[in-house]
């Protein structure tokens, strides 16, 4: 197999056939590599990561987001240094839409006394590129948590392979 991918991408059959591994045992370390693939999307197993760059974002939740069919729309809530309080789940839309409210977003950031948050969404397409609508709900969340004292420090839109942060591009 000659590298970790080669054999996480193996299948149990192709594992059961090196010397020493049977059906049992290749099931075994097929499992553990799925459970480490999901696990990476899910920072609360973890400690406190500090967040400050859309690669960050990207790296901490991008195993949670990618291969989803859906829109996923997650809130990052974050305490004044930074520090991962929470990756909340807001919405789970359809193949193009997340139907995300102000409420429902700053609701969770309230109770966990987050001090910012920075916005993530899948697009199941492909392509990363900002909507008008991704756009727009940027800006109106923006504005909902500078009411409510919360800053929002970035929405970063995930795919398999690409991701963008609108703060970056200038969007919000």
């Amino acid at each position: 197999f000659g590298n970790l991918k080669g054999i996480a991408n193996a299948s149990v059959e192709e594992l059961s056939q090196v010397k020493g591994i049977g059906l049992a045992k290749a099931a075994q370390i097929k499992a553990a590599f799925e459970l480490s693939r999901r696990m990476e999307g899910y920072p609360e197993a973890g400690g406190k990561p500090i967040v400050k760059t859309p690669e960050g974002v990207a790296s901490l939740v991008g195993g949670r987001l990618r291969g989803k069919k859906r829109e996923h729309f997650l809130a990052l809530l974050l305490d004044t240094r930074n520090q991962l309080i929470k990756v909340s789940e807001i919405s789970i839309g359809s193949l193009d839409t997340s139907v995300v409210h102000p409420r429902e977003v700053f609701k969770e950031a309230i109770s966990a006394s987050a001090a910012s948050v920075i916005f993530v969404h899948n697009h199941p397409s492909g392509d990363p590129t900002a909507s008008e609508d991704d756009i727009k709900l940027t800006k109106r969340l923006a504005e909902a948590g500078e009411i409510v004292g919360i800053d929002v420090l970035d929405h970063i839109i995930i795919c398999d392979k690409k991701y963008l942060s609108l703060k970056r591009e200038g969007l919000f």
